[in-house]
């Protein structure tokens, strides 16, 4: 046995024929017995946390269970109190029950801790709430059951999280519900056993993992302790290792002791040397070795890829000595045949080159999202470093973003080298390959097809045998023809030529031509499925966007729609008109670019549209909208994570309402940019309206502010796009759009015109939507207003008072419904609402009835049967009036009727 460097025992080696001994057999080490004891350990601690998660899990379902019973219990205890409390019938049928109701609901929901006590009546209007700007809206949840004087309760998901709420009836003497009380609580409010419980199940699943860590370890350090921390089983596997690597590896090694003596010799070293069986113990130059070879073996001298001769071979010998740290004397010397090397190297260099080309073409090509421009990226690789010509072509529906067409000529899209005088087809050119070209070959079964000699290459020549002379008269010789295959899907076809180059491309050349098209094709696919994306998101939004503006007089409006650089953006727009005159101006935004991003802000439009009908003030309707887009990213949650939607990752709106009669205009924003307000004198104000947060994350009120513009100002609504990009900040864009509007003119037209001018000239990487309007004022000869006592006999003088005003109008063809239609509304109001009651008629593009109440209970339309003495009055109302409707206001309500002027 002799020392290797660094201590390690090693044995002599055989000689290529010796056989080799059996590897040392003996008893098992602890290696495995550690690794069952870690094994224990592990199965411990998942044992341990499947208990302390199954008592978890009980624990938390049986407290969730409770609290949902107890929170059902204490709803249906509560309210069915306060419906059988004294007084509450009386209360329900006084004038004004809120004012009776509402102290005496906040005191019962104080005094038994529950989150609200709610007094409705059979229509479900609320009288009382925790929050005062509820009462008077209709109540959230089912209550239809409890008409029929049965108890409803149920679990909903409200705004302060899961919560209960019960439904009681309140009878009155003779037994029928004139009135309704709900109460209600959350689960998490009557919660708290599993809080007090789990940090003992806690603290006690600790303190059984720390004792079965502890006995793991006293089990690991014992069996350390009596094997030494090396067992037979890894003596074993060391010596196989050694000897395996030893005797295989394809170097030669020697070692030499210091009187040059041969201690080891691998096979590797015997067959390189020409070494003896018994080389091993003879000295180094009695081996007849080449003199050279055997000074420097016998030196022990250091080496670095000395190249030595022996016989045929070039060996390339490394030394080092073994005694550098310690070790015994001698020197280790390794022997690498380096005649292959030299044989490989020039194959070496055409490989790398071959990989240096797919990854200039992974990285080089597909640069863009353009067909085109991936084409004519693939083309300019491959020339001249693979082909001296290269084109592509193409069917014409991948380049409008289709699916390719069978048996439709290609167009040739893009051309590397001088094709024109090769005689090739040019760019632009549309060709129908016949079937025995290569072209079409590689088209038809999906391979590409090597064509290593034109001039015997008939089936080239059918395409056209006098271009094709000429091609070859220029001097091409070869081509390969690849298919674009995309999938299934065949886009085209990939030619190289050669002509330049004597050689002739080659079976590798064909492998690399696939390589490289094949990373090309995905490119090329992508860049086709964008573009359909894109034509589609482009159709999709053009046709959600506003086409035309709806005819009103209220504001004079310009607006102008920038789509940008890439993709297509959610930005949109909207003019709504409202009763009363009034104009609705939206102007909203959408994160993203895309089809997703286009569909998104046709459903927010659309919602907008649907909210406005309802005549709410602009952040009450945000608050909706907000809702709306919670609930949405709520269930698309689950499908984005499948990858079948996805949620709407943001998105910002302004709403402004302008009256024309009172000259003001009230804004509300979610998100977005405040808008800009120019003065009559061409002062520029950026309006301070209260930012609130973006569509979607809930949690905190918008805020509206009001405005009284003189007329003729100009009112500028906009999208980020116009004001920020990643070259300047929102300040930058601010002051910017200051100086344009500044500069404009007065008209909206002329507005909008200097702020796109005034821009910088890079295009925009965001979408910009502009919307400008001039406001415009009703005049007060165009309004009448009449107060109205609560009396019946006041209908009459209302209808004289609004015949005078029609007649000097000049609307005397509209004086009898006028008259009909005021008489049922103001009797309504008279009967069913209360003082003060206000008539008001404007004279716009149509005519505008108003009756105004301080009531916030609304008339709807009902059919009244044959024997009912009344319950028309509404139902002729709609039929004599081309629109009408009712909307809130803080003083209670107004029904209005508009007729169109003849």
């Amino acid at each position: 046995m002799v020392r290797l460097p660094g201590g390690s025992a090693a044995r002599p080696t055989r000689s290529p024929g010796r056989p080799r001994r059996a590897p040392v057999p003996g008893l098992r080490s602890a290696l495995p017995r550690r690794s069952l004891a870690g094994q224990v350990f592990a199965l411990h601690v998942v044992v341990l946390l499947l208990l302390v998660l199954a008592a978890v899990a009980a624990l938390v379902l049986q407290a969730r269970g409770d609290s949902r019973t107890e929170a059902r219990n204490r709803s249906v205890a509560v309210a069915g109190a306060f419906a059988n409390s004294p007084g509450i019938v009386q209360a329900l049928r006084a004038p004004d029950p809120t004012a009776v109701l509402q102290p005496r609901a906040e005191a019962a929901r104080k005094a038994a801790d529950v989150d609200f006590v709610v007094v409705l009546n059979t229509d479900g209007i609320r009288y009382t709430h925790p929050e005062p700007d509820r009462i008077g809206r209709k109540y959230v949840g089912t209550f239809a059951p409890a008409l029929a004087g049965r108890t409803v309760t149920e679990e909903i998901d409200g705004t302060l999280g899961p919560l209960t709420q019960a439904v009681v009836p309140v009878r009155a003497s003779d037994g029928t519900v004139v009135g309704l009380v709900s109460a209600g609580l959350t689960t998490d409010h009557v919660g708290g056993a599993v809080h007090r419980q789990l940090p003992l199940l806690l603290g006690t699943a600790a303190a059984a993992l720390v004792l079965a860590t502890a006995g793991t370890a006293l089990v690991s350090r014992r069996l350390l302790r009596q094997t030494h921390g090396l067992g037979p089983d890894e003596l074993a596997r060391m010596y196989e290792h050694h000897d395996a690597v030893l005797h295989s590896v394809r170097e030669g090694v020697l070692i030499v002791g210091g009187e040059g003596t041969l201690l080891l010799a691998n096979d590797e070293a015997h067959r390189l040397l020409g070494l003896p069986a018994d080389a091993e113990g003879r000295r180094v130059r009695d081996l007849g070795l080449e003199p050279g070879t055997a000074d420097l073996l016998a030196s022990g001298r250091v080496a670095t890829d000395e190249v030595h001769q022996v016989g045929d071979l070039l060996l390339a010998v490394n030394q080092r000595p073994t005694d550098i740290r310690g070790g015994p004397p001698g020197s280790v010397a390794t022997l690498r045949d380096s005649t292959e090397l030299r044989a490989l190297s020039g194959r070496a260099e055409t490989t790398r080159a071959r990989l240096d080309l797919l990854y200039d073409a992974g990285v080089g090509v597909g640069t863009s999202l353009d067909v085109t421009r991936t084409a004519e990226e693939l083309a300019g690789l491959a020339v001249p470093r693979f082909a001296d010509l290269a084109t592509v072509d193409l069917s014409d529906a991948v380049l409008t973003g289709g699916p390719p067409e069978p048996g439709r000529p290609l167009l040739r899209t893009a051309v590397s080298g001088t094709v024109a005088d090769t005689a090739l087809f040019p760019l632009g050119r549309r060709i129908r390959f016949v079937a025995s070209t290569p072209q079409a070959a590689a088209i038809r079964t999906g391979r590409a097809v090597l064509e290593p000699d034109l001039t015997r290459a008939h089936g080239w020549q059918a395409q056209d045998r006098e271009r094709a002379a000429r091609v070859v008269e220029y001097g091409v010789h070869s081509l390969i023809a690849v298919p674009l295959r995309a999938g299934t899907l065949r886009l085209g076809v990939v030619t190289f030529w050669r002509a330049a180059r004597p050689e002739p491309f080659d079976p590798d050349d064909l492998a690399l031509a696939e390589e490289l098209v094949a990373r090309a094709a995905v490119s090329i696919d992508n860049a086709r499925r964008y573009t359909r994306e894109h034509s589609m998101a482009v159709t999709l939004q053009r046709s959600l966007l506003p086409r035309t503006l709806p005819e009103q007089n209220a504001l004079e409006l310009a607006y102008r729609y920038l789509p940008a650089r890439a993709g297509v953006g959610g930005d949109w727009f909207d003019v709504l008109p409202l009763s009363g005159a009034r104009v609705a101006l939206v102007v909203g935004d959408v994160v993203g670019h895309g089809l997703h991003a286009a569909a998104t802000m046709g459903r927010l439009r659309t919602a907008v549209h649907n909210f406005s009908a309802l005549d709410l003030p602009p952040d009450e309707l945000l608050a909706l909208l907000d809702e709306l887009v919670g609930r949405i990213d709520q269930d698309e949650g689950a499908e984005s994570a499948a990858g079948d939607s996805a949620p709407v990752t943001g998105a910002t709106c302004l709403y402004a309402i302008y009256d024309p009669v009172s000259r003001s205009c009230t804004v509300a924003r979610a998100g977005h940019p405040p808008p800009a307000l120019v003065h009559p004198d061409g002062r520029v104000e950026i309006v301070d309206v209260p930012a609130g947060p973006p569509l979607g994350l809930g949690g905190l009120p918008f805020e509206a502010a009001e405005l009284r513009p003189a007329e003729g100002s100009r009112l500028v609504l906009y999208t980020d796009g116009l004001i920020e990009d990643r070259e300047r900040d929102i300040d930058e864009g601010l002051a910017e759009l200051r100086a344009a509007l500044a500069a404009a003119g007065p008209s909206p037209e002329e507005t909008c015109r200097a702020v796109l001018d005034a821009r910088p000239p890079a295009a925009s990487g965001d979408d910009i939507a502009l919307l400008v309007a001039r406001t415009r004022a009703l005049g007060a000869d165009r309004v009448a207003e009449w107060p109205v006592p609560a009396d019946p006999a006041a209908v009459g003088e209302v209808r004289a008072a609004v015949t005078r005003r029609l007649s000097e109008w000049g609307l005397e063809e509209l004086v009898f419904t006028t008259e009909l239609i005021l008489s049922e509304l103001v009797t309504n109001a008279i009967r069913h609402g209360a003082e003060p009651i206000r008539v008001r008629v404007l004279y716009d593009r149509s005519l505008i009835c108003e009756v105004a109440d301080s009531t916030s209970t609304s008339p709807h339309l009902r059919y009244a049967a044959m024997t009912d003495e009344g319950g028309r009055g509404l139902f002729l109302v709609a039929q004599l009036a081309e629109r009408w409707g009712t909307r809130y206001t803080p003083a209670g309500k107004v029904i209005w009727a508009e007729q169109p002027v003849p």
